[in-house]
C-alpha cells in the first residue's frame, strides 16, 4: 500500500484530501505544520508529498527543500498565489507538479494515481546506459561515471525518457505530454527549469542533454 504524506494547515481541507485518498485506497499520514511533517518523513517510507507551502513553524520551501536533500519521492506542492515565479520557486526547489487553490481534490487524486503508477510501471533491473550515465529503472537510481546522482522524479523520468530516444529531438510539447499528461497547468518555463536542474546535477555529463533551438532537446553521448 502506498504511504502519502499530505501537509496542510487547514483542517478542514486537509480532512478532505485525506478522505479522497483513503478511499482510492492509500495509506496517508497527516501533518499541520512544516515541523511535524519533517518529522513523519524521516521516520516513515513515504511514497509522495503533497505539501502546502503556507505553513507554520518551517515553510513550504524549506521542508520541499530538506526532503530533496535525501529523497527523490514525488512532491505537489499546492499553493493559493497564481504568480508564475512562485510555481517556477517550487521547480527550483524539486518539486515535482503543483496545484493552484482553490483546486478539486479529484484533480489532485488523479495526480497521485499518475505519479505512483509511473513507479509501478517500471521494469525490475532494467538498465540504460549511455555517455557515462547508467540508470537503473527497477531501483530507479542514476550514476554518472560511477557517481550516484539524486534526482527528483521528475528529473529522473525526463532524463530515462530522453536516454530511451537518443539522438531524436524530443518537443518541449512532447516530454510536457509524457511527463505530466494532459492535466498539467504549467508551460515551457517548467520544463527549462527541470532541464536545467537536471544538467546542474549530471556536471560535465549535462551536455549529454542538447538544446535544439526552436525545438526541444536531444540526448547525445558526446556534443561536437
Amino acid at each position: 500500500m502506498y504511504k502519502i504524506l499530505v501537509v496542510e494547515d487547514e483542517n478542514i481541507l486537509r480532512e478532505v484530501i485525506t478522505d479522497y485518498l483513503i478511499a482510492e485506497g492509500y495509506q496517508v499520514l497527516e501533518a499541520a505544520d512544516g515541523e511535524k511533517a519533517l518529522e513523519l518523513f524521516q521516520s516513515n517510507s513515504v511514497d509522495l508529498v503533497i505539501l502546502d507551502i503556507v505553513l507554520p513553524k518551517i515553510d513550504g520551501w524549506s521542508v520541499c527543500r530538506r526532503i530533496r536533500k535525501s529523497s527523490g519521492v514525488p512532491i505537489i506542492i499546492l499553493t493559493a498565489r497564481s504568480d508564475e515565479d512562485d510555481s517556477l520557486m517550487g521547480f527550483e526547489l524539486g518539486a515535482d507538479d503543483y496545484l493552484i487553490k482553490p483546486y478539486s481534490p479529484r484533480v489532485l487524486t488523479v495526480k497521485v494515481k499518475k505519479f505512483l503508477e509511473k513507479y509501478s510501471d517500471t521494469i525490475n533491473g532494467m538498465r540504460i546506459s549511455s555517455g557515462g550515465i547508467v540508470i537503473n529503472m527497477g531501483a530507479r537510481l542514476v550514476s554518472a561515471d560511477g557517481d550516484t546522482i539524486n534526482l527528483t522524479h521528475t528529473e529522473f523520468e525526463i532524463l530515462a525518457y530522453l536516454m530511451q530516444n537518443k539522438g531524436i529531438v524530443i518537443t518541449r510539447e512532447q516530454l510536457i505530454s509524457k511527463i505530466w499528461g494532459y492535466d498539467f497547468y504549467g508551460d515551457e518555463k517548467t520544463v527549462n527549469s527541470h532541464i536545467r536542474n537536471l544538467r546542474a546535477k549530471l556536471g560535465g555529463k549535462g551536455s549529454c542533454i542538447v538544446t535544439v533551438i526552436r525545438s526541444g532537446y536531444k540526448f547525445e553521448e558526446e556534443q561536437l
